[in-house]
């Protein structure tokens, strides 16, 4: 099936050469075109250009944008949305004054979400997943990471990671799963927490590398949770199950967690609200992706990842929602995009390029998803009338978006 796409007002981040990511400067262009066509022919990109150029063939099925703008779908590098129930008690507790860290002590935080999952059949979790995740595609993202790390016990974090594979399998986005079985301690290893991370090396990567169920381990790398030790002990045993290392670092104190990232090859480290400049110089040169994720700064009332100095340092930078229960209960990269204009000084462009290529790398995706480049998938995302893409983060209460097209299909959830 071949599909035309014309009277397109601009077709938005276009490259007819390959890129893995973009950073420092160049994050703030943003190659288009004006009054463009876009051909997508069995679910990849196969042709655009300007509309003086659009070809005459005979398609399957035309369809006149007039006024609308396309651009690739969202790409979103960090998720938690396989989770059971909510914490909305805990967002009333952060209203009365009780911090994240004041919470999770009183046995709120992580260990109520591993809880209630805990309790709750995999049947059920794929049923609540999958309304969140139709849900983020309908919002214009096209490309997910979902970690497990709610589950915190052998069978947990399994029925966990096996949801996420039937959603890969049930959805036709690209969805990638990360292992973040060290994601807090269990209660009932509170005085024992080597023993805590031999079970997740032990016992839970034989079984996921058996089922094939990840293709990353992540770890809370933070004061309180996971030391240093214990992140370069867990990235380096994911290493020997073909894991590829992610790690949750600096969101509240930084001690060292950049530093084990790079120096273990990791994809990408994530949250980076407290930055010093030792760990925006290891980043340089390095293959790692810096992750923010502005959601949960807004929502923690917590500072933002300083997107200026790590931009200005000539590095790049990917935004994703953090969606999860506690700390970013929302999936909507619009409001990401837009927060990260308006409260990290991050131009459209940055966010734009932050939120597709550079996201699209962070889950090692960047050869098939994040820009508009031939032979890619066609996860297109069609706005409605709007004056420019400079509009999408200003007019940050609206949906923008008229259509999501994954793989050339306009997606139809409902």
């Amino acid at each position: 099936m071949t599909t035309l796409f014309k009277n397109i007002k601009e077709l938005i981040q276009v490259r007819t050469e390959p890129i893995s990511f973009v950073s420092g400067k160049d994050m703030n262009t943003l190659p288009t075109i004006k009054n463009a066509f876009l051909v997508v022919e069995n679910g990849l990109i196969s042709d655009f250009g300007s509309m003086e150029n659009c070809p005459l063939n005979n398609f399957s099925e035309v369809i006149d944008v007039t006024g609308k703008m396309i651009l690739p779908t969202w790409c979103d590098s960090h998720t938690h949305i396989v989770y059971a129930g909510n914490r909305e008690n805990e967002f009333v507790d952060r209203i009365n004054g009780l911090s994240y860290e004041e919470i999770a002590k009183r046995g709120g935080g992580i260990l109520n979400s591993a809880k209630k999952l805990q309790e709750t059949s995999e049947e059920e979790l794929y049923q609540q997943s999958k309304e969140r995740l139709e849900d983020v595609i309908k919002l214009g993202t096209g490309a997910i990471e979902i970690k497990s790390g709610y589950g915190l016990t052998f069978d947990a974090e399994l029925k966990m990671l096996r949801v996420i594979k039937r959603l890969k399998e049930s959805y036709p986005i690209k969805i990638k799963a990360t292992f973040l079985g060290a994601h807090a301690l269990p209660i009932e290893y509170k005085e024992n927490k080597e023993g805590y991370l031999q079970m997740l090396i032990d016992d839970i990567m034989p079984q996921i590398h058996q089922e094939q169920l990840a293709d990353y381990v992540d770890i809370f790398c933070e004061t309180g949770y996971f030391s240093v030790e214990d992140t370069e002990q867990i990235l380096k045993a994911g290493k020997k199950y073909g894991l590829i290392p992610k790690i949750h670092v600096n969101q509240f104190t930084a001690i060292g967690g950049v530093q084990a990232g790079v120096n273990n090859k990791a994809l990408s480290v994530d949250h980076l609200e407290i930055m010093r400049d030792e760990d925006i110089n290891i980043l340089k040169n390095s293959t790692t992706m810096p992750v923010a994720l502005p959601a949960c700064s807004y929502f923690l009332s917590i500072p933002y990842t300083p997107a200026r100095k790590i931009i200005d340092a000539g590095l790049p930078l990917a935004l994703a929602t953090d969606y999860n229960p506690g700390s970013s209960p929302s999936g909507n990269m619009n409001f990401v995009i837009s927060t990260a204009c308006i409260k990290m000084k991050m131009t459209p462009e940055e966010a734009i390029n932050a939120a597709t290529i550079n996201g699209a790398y962070a889950m090692g995706l960047e050869k098939e998803v994040g820009t508009i480049t031939l032979g890619k998938n066609a996860n297109l995302l069609i706005t409605k009338h709007i004056s420019s893409y400079g509009f999408i983060p200003y007019s940050f209460g609206s949906n923008l978006i008229d259509t999501v097209y994954i793989k050339g299909k306009a997606f139809n959830y409902f």
